[in-house]
C-alpha cells in the first residue's frame, strides 16, 4: 500500500487516544490489532466508534486501522470516531459539511473533574454538622 492511499487521523476523547490509518479497501476495521466487533462487544460503542463511516455511507470502502489508548471502552469509541472523521476529511474535503453537520468533526472537551482537598470528592462535602 502506498504512502499517498492512507490518510491518518487522531481523535481523542477523555483520556483515550486513537491514531487511525484509512485506506482504501473492502471494509476491514481492526483496533489494536483485533476485528472491531470483538474488540467494541457492544452494538452501541460500535455504533458511536463507526458513525463517521455510516454517515457518508461508505463503510464498505475503507479499511480502518487503529492504535487506541487510554480511557475506557465508551472514551476509546469517541476517540476513534473523531480520529476517522478527520481522516476522511483530510481525503476528500468535501466530506467536512455532512461530518459537521453530524457533530463528529467537534472533539468532545469533558474531563473528568479533580478531586478537591477537604473534601470527599471533586464536589461532594463532608456532612456539616452544626453541633
Amino acid at each position: 500500500m502506498s504512502e499517498a492511499q492512507q490518510f491518518l487521523g487522531t481523535g481523542r476523547r477523555k483520556r483515550a487516544t486513537a491514531r487511525v490509518r484509512l485506506s482504501p479497501g473492502s471494509g476491514e476495521i481492526t483496533v489494536n490489532g483485533r476485528p472491531v466487533r470483538e474488540y467494541f462487544v457492544t452494538e452501541q460503542t460500535r455504533k458511536d466508534a463507526l458513525a463517521p463511516l455510516r454517515t457518508i455511507a461508505q463503510e464498505e470502502n475503507w479499511n480502518v486501522e487503529a492504535r487506541i489508548a487510554g480511557g475506557g471502552i465508551s472514551g476509546q469509541a469517541g476517540a476513534l470516531s473523531l480520529g476517522i472523521s478527520r481522516a476522511l476529511q483530510k481525503q476528500d474535503a468535501e466530506l467536512r459539511a455532512p461530518l459537521k453537520k453530524e457533530g463528529l468533526l467537534k472533539r468532545d472537551p469533558r474531563e473528568k473533574e479533580r478531586k478537591k482537598t477537604g473534601q470527599p470528592g471533586a464536589r461532594k462535602k463532608f456532612q456539616f454538622s452544626k453541633r
